[in-house]
């Protein structure tokens, strides 16, 4: 997602618009037919973060390729300063903001960006005090350091690469950066653009389709073999984080289909009434309610909890032994990343470093990955585990990670629960997330 501040007239445009339809009820979910199990595992779940590079959160992880200088576009050398989970405003992160911190391959150009007045503000990174179920669940599991997005861009699309591994809505052309109104789908108002970037990296702003789009999805790959899933996200029309974040309101199949009201499905707390009734799909995408999400701007310092929590539900349940959770951070958030993507690559891509925690009873025990991987590393994951057929987007170049991630050779170690501040009934209580936005 872009600044907190900069999309501020963007979601004026969507309140005052029309267009935001209803969500699935937060009554008793219908229940699933029982999860398939896989070559590896039998449920997948992807927590998907907000907006955060791999320097940003684990510079000093031990390890692991991160680093405490950073360089300045003259050439300078400073010291990364430390930094708390929250900040009062969040950075650009659009594509052209990318390509200036980018600066040619050269990764200088951070400086070069206006935030807070500042040229060295991102050159930051998050107290690891703050940071504590996240480092835990790296020393006891699988940390990868070299996971890079999708594409150099924010949110919108970095969601769609979650489910898709690209957002290519012809062999040319890939949708980038963010709608011109939100919700970010086939709710939003009719009048709403996107912006599109050619396999040639020529950028073309608002020259995209209405954000109701028609690729194919791992929905489809899943629902031809009857393989279950759920999308467990705030909700749509009611929430800051459920209008941007919701990648399937934007895939009209989905969205103007009967799997609006079965497989998408708000809030995004119904996840532990699934886990806790032995009801958790094969596949499951979770994203957080905006102020649990590590976004900068989210005045908040729940997000760690609250992946906590997951993984403590998924870890004490029967579902445990059977089960890999995949926790990123969808995008680079504007903050500063000493590793060059590798490339050059089509439609804007790869974009920045990203962490990737993978959690599992077979997962290698305080392993640091450092192969390059991307986001269609993991959709290719989900893909090799249920033996489906490839979307032909970046699941095809992206490497697999299963030979390093995991021994299937030990049997399934014990789950020890995750400390944290916030415990699971503060997130089923809290109320959602319906933060105005900056009028700066």
């Amino acid at each position: 997602m872009r600044a907190f501040a900069a999309i501020a007239s963007v979601v004026v445009l969507g309140s005052c618009g029309g267009g935001a339809g209803t969500s699935p009820g937060s009554g008793p979910l219908p229940p699933l037919p029982p999860a398939t199990k896989g070559k590896y595992f039998t449920h997948v779940v992807i927590v998907m973060q907000e907006n955060r590079t791999f320097d940003n959160l684990f510079a000093t992880f031990p390890g692991a390729d991160g680093t405490r200088t950073g360089r300045l576009h003259d050439g300078t050398t400073i010291r990364l300063r430390e930094h708390p989970l929250y900040d009062a405003n969040s950075p650009l992160n659009d594509h052209l903001t990318w390509r200036t911190a980018y600066n040619d391959g050269a990764m200088n150009g951070f400086d070069l960006i206006k935030f807070n007045g500042d040229p060295t503000a991102l050159y930051q990174y998050v107290e690891p005090a703050q940071l504590q179920p996240y480092w835990s669940m790296a020393k006891q599991y699988v940390l990868a350091d070299h996971l890079f997005q999708t594409q150099g861009s924010g949110s919108f699309t970095a969601h769609q690469d979650l489910i898709a591994g690209g957002a290519m809505v012809d062999p040319t052309k890939s949708l980038i950066d963010f709608p011109t109104a939100t919700p970010w789908g086939c709710d939003a108002p009719s009048s709403t653009l996107t912006t599109l970037i050619t396999g040639t990296n020529v950028y073309l702003p608002n020259d995209g389709p209405y954000p109701c789009l028609h690729y194919r999805t791992l929905r489809d790959t899943l629902d031809a073999k009857g393989i279950t899933w759920r999308y467990y996200a705030p909700q749509v029309g009611h929430s800051f984080g459920g209008d941007l974040w919701n990648a399937f309101d934007a895939i009209d199949a989905v969205r103007n289909g009967p799997e609006w009201n079965t497989n998408v499905t708000w809030p995004e707390t119904n996840v532990f009434k699934d886990i806790a009734s032995g009801d958790l799909p094969s596949v499951a995408w979770v994203v957080p309610n905006f102020r649990n999400s590590d976004h900068p701007a989210a005045d908040s310092d729940t997000g760690p909890s609250w992946v906590a929590q997951i993984v403590n539900a998924v870890g004490q349940s029967p579902a445990w032994d059977s089960t890999v959770v995949l926790i990123v951070w969808d995008d680079w958030g504007g903050w500063y990343d000493h590793v060059k993507p590798p490339g050059p690559y089509r439609f804007g891509g790869l974009g920045f470093r990203v962490p990737l925690i993978v959690v599992s009873p077979y997962a290698k025990r305080g392993y640091v990955m450092h192969a390059d991987y991307e986001f269609g590393s993991i959709v290719k994951l989900i893909e090799e585990n249920w033996e489906l057929p490839p979307l032909h987007t970046t699941d095809v170049r992206a490497a697999s990670f299963v030979g390093a991630a995991f021994d299937f050779t030990q049997a399934p170690r014990a789950f020890v629960p995750i400390a944290a501040p916030y415990s699971r009934t503060f997130f089923e209580r809290q109320r959602p997330s319906e933060r105005a936005v900056d009028d700066e």
